[in-house]
């Protein structure tokens, strides 16, 4: 299959260097770390080592099989604009936040797949990612249901060796994904911690709460969301990704802009009543954003 990953940095990297595998795929990011790519290829370090060579350009190539979205939320508009220009057979959103699909759909005239992706990555490099922690894959039509194009992508990144599920429930699974990001990103931002360090101790409470407010208002909007069953999945990444610094903590660590509209701030503008702590996690990241001009 013929795969374009638009996004190429960490997740996007490491996802599209494993398809490289088994596909013809194309990165497309930013330099220096495409020209790194395109020289010598990509170096995945890690729980994963090897090194793959896929094609790694600045801009979209014409045509492709599949583009896998791996920008910043904030970015999908644009990412929407230039795919617009490609001849795409389908389109599979690997992001945080809600509302990428929706976004990629108006632009583009071919089938859009959401997707939640658990693998831990890191760019340590121009031309190398480091994999912090295998995860999976759970893939399917945006609006939920069976396709033959979401049968026939699982298919494809299996074979690569990416751990891979494909479901008929992406609107709750991009929900229950929402829900955990909410309770681990902007907590372990703020707090400048590792993912492993909301299982217990003074944020434990916070991560907790905010997880189980974006269930609630998941729920509101007609998805059958446990909040004790979120909080426990919270806790199960959180566990997973022990070690891991998670990817809102590394864009204020670079003192890049986040995601927090996407995650937490979602939670609070699709809120029927009080959110009071992601109330608070959203107004606090958005507040940092401000003083360093990022907003």
């Amino acid at each position: 299959m013929e795969i374009c990953v638009f996004g190429a940095g960490s997740l996007g990297t490491l996802v599209g260097g494993i398809l490289a595998r088994e596909n013809e795929v194309t990165l497309v990011g930013r330099e220096p770390h495409v020209g790194a790519v395109a020289k010598s290829g990509v170096q995945i370090t890690g729980e994963i080592t090897e090194t793959v060579r896929p094609a790694a350009v600045t801009t979209p190539p014409e045509a492709a099989d599949l583009a896998v979205v791996t920008v910043k939320s904030f970015d999908t508009p644009a990412a929407a604009r230039e795919l617009a220009e490609c001849s795409l057979g389908g389109v599979l959103s690997l992001q945080n936040g809600m509302g990428n699909e929706a976004t990629l759909a108006g632009e583009l005239d071919c089938p859009v797949l959401a997707g939640t992706c658990t693998y831990g990555a890191r760019l340590a490099a121009p031309g190398t990612v480091e994999c912090t922690g295998v995860g999976g894959i759970t893939l399917g039509p945006a609006a939920g249901g069976h396709s033959r194009l979401a049968d026939r992508v699982g298919e494809i990144f299996r074979e690569s060796g990416l751990e891979t599920a494909v479901s008929t429930a992406m609107p709750a699974k991009l929900w229950e994904k929402l829900a955990v990001n909410a309770g681990i990103n902007a907590t372990t931002a703020l707090a400048r911690i590792p993912n492993g360090a909301v299982l217990d101790g003074s944020v434990h409470e916070i991560a907790k709460k905010a997880a189980h407010e974006a269930a609630r208002v998941g729920r509101t909007a007609g998805h059958d969301l446990s909040g004790d069953r979120v909080v426990d999945r919270t806790f199960e990444v959180a566990a997973a990704t022990a070690a891991n610094t998670s990817s809102m903590q590394q864009d204020v660590l670079a003192e890049r802009r986040t995601e927090i509209d996407a995650i937490n701030g979602y939670v609070v503008d699709n809120a029927e009543r009080p959110v009071l702590v992601n109330e608070t996690l959203t107004a606090l990241v958005r507040a940092w954003e401000r003083e360093r001009g990022l907003r």
